[in-house]
């Protein structure tokens, strides 16, 4: 019979390269003594890395610099969100970046939160929570999201560049559109225009 170390590496092995973990994704395996001690056994043992307190992921090195790898910070927020049945959102900045509206680059990692404003500092990086509005975090977990979040890094004056609308028009799946659609009314003003259009309006034909 495995032991609750066992069921640790297995659980942690069905998820994604890079997967940050907390006790709390293992309270089920056994007593939150037990958790608790495998994971120390583990780190002790090199399977694991503690990259802050209560904060694990596998030990990987790298292929390029000698080390090991650090914790992905977003796969890092999301094990904290889980631990604290928090929602996030990724960066609006990092958001427009990745969509191709802008070429300026984050340079601290943030999220926005519907919990408390903190930093917390993970192997080595620090990590901002930034508490933000219910208007906003309702779109935590959904297709749109990232969007959402882009459009509020370029603010009302998106609507007057020539090069939003067709960037968005291009790149987004037609289930990201969908999503925006379904919620532009919750938008504000400015931003439904701009969505309106991207989506075609798709709106009113749901």
């Amino acid at each position: 019979m495995a032991g609750t170390a066992d069921k640790i590496m297995g659980r942690i092995s069905e998820q994604k390269p890079g997967w940050v973990c907390t006790p709390t994704d293992f309270i089920d395996l056994g007593s939150r003594a037990a958790v608790d001690q495998a994971l120390a056994r583990l780190v002790k043992k090199g399977s694991l890395r503690r990259a802050a307190r209560g904060l694990y992921h596998m030990s990987r090195k790298s292929k390029i610099l000698p080390g090991h790898l650090s914790a992905d910070p977003y796969s890092a927020a999301e094990a904290i969100a889980r631990r604290d049945n928090s929602r996030m959102l990724p960066d609006s900045l990092d958001s427009a970046n990745l969509l191709g509206l802008t070429n300026a680059v984050a340079a601290k990692i943030v999220y926005d939160t519907d919990s408390y404003s903190r930093t917390l500092t993970v192997d080595g990086m620090k990590i901002r929570f930034r508490h933000t509005p219910p208007s906003v975090m309702r779109w935590a977990g959904r297709p749109g999201a990232r969007v959402v979040q882009a459009l509020r890094w370029l603010g009302p004056h998106a609507s007057k560049d020539p090069d939003v609308i067709p960037i968005l028009k291009r790149i987004l799946p037609d289930y990201v559109k969908f999503d925006l659609s379904r919620d532009l009314h919750c938008l504000p003003v400015w931003m439904q225009s701009i969505v309106s259009e991207v989506t075609n309006n798709k709106a009113s034909e749901s």
